[in-house]
């Protein structure tokens, strides 16, 4: 199981991000991490991948763990032999390298020698991906691209989106892949979690079943963009949430 444990992170010595933060994700299941553009959820992956001290941050406080071990005091290197890989934001690809050459970089710190097995689940889960395994990568398009870097729903059209979290669903069932996922888009990774978790201010403020979530009044309407009665409801009809916040009060 990976556990964060009131985890504090603070960039350059000044700047606290993180202020005691605390999930856990369990083997094998799907949480998702919510919350808006600042909330610290890019940082709380940084602290499970150790790419914090690419910027100057650190864990301060607290303790990340995988099985009962210490992550924040390994690098990055050894994080990853340890199973952990972070799918960074964006349609992060070697443009210059076929699709193919990708992946295999991204398995270069395997040895246990099921590189090409597992290069053939790739292409079995993303069949557009075989079809260009030696084209180059610029030269996909940005949903391809996406499916290469697996990175779920950034700029993507919503049939597109709803195919990439199908996939992302079907390797936690067939594989037993655990996954932490920080989504903008709550109503798809609601859809595939068990569970989840939302943040505001470097601090959860919430969490529960993706069940309970999804029914929970302030997340419909903040998340969801729902009136209580199930009915849409637009950004400029609920920005008032910041005043209103019921579950900090």
């Amino acid at each position: 199981m990976l556990a964060l444990n009131n985890v504090e992170v603070m960039y350059d010595r000044v700047i606290l991000v993180l202020k005691g933060l605390s999930l856990a994700v369990p083997d094998g299941k799907i949480v998702a991490l919510l919350g808006a553009n600042g909330a610290g959820k890019s940082t709380t992956l940084k602290a499970i991948s150790g790419l914090l001290r690419t910027e100057d941050g650190a864990v301060t406080d607290g303790s990340v763990e995988l099985d009962g071990v210490r992550l924040d005091r390994l690098d990055a290197a050894d994080i990853v032999r340890r199973g952990i890989f972070h799918v960074l934001e964006g349609r992060r690809v070697f443009e210059h390298l076929s699709v193919e050459e990708n992946l295999l970089a991204g398995a270069h710190t395997r040895r246990d020698g099921n590189r090409r097995s597992d290069l053939e689940s790739v292409y079995a889960y993303f069949p557009r991906l075989r079809e260009r395994r030696s084209g180059d990568a610029g030269y996909l398009s940005g949903g391809e691209q996406q499916m290469l870097a697996n990175e779920p729903s950034l700029g993507l059209a919503p049939m597109l989106v709803q195919e990439i979290f199908y996939i992302v669903r079907l390797i936690n069932t067939e594989r037993g892949t655990t996954i932490l996922l920080v989504e903008q888009n709550a109503r798809v990774a609601l859809d595939i979690a068990e569970y989840g978790y939302i943040m505001e201010s470097g601090r959860v403020v919430l969490e529960g079943s993706a069940d309970a979530l999804r029914a929970n009044e302030d997340v419909r309407e903040f998340y969801l963009g729902l009136s209580e009665v199930g009915e849409r409801k637009s950004y400029r009809d609920v920005k008032h949430y910041k005043r209103r916040k019921r579950w900090l009060s």
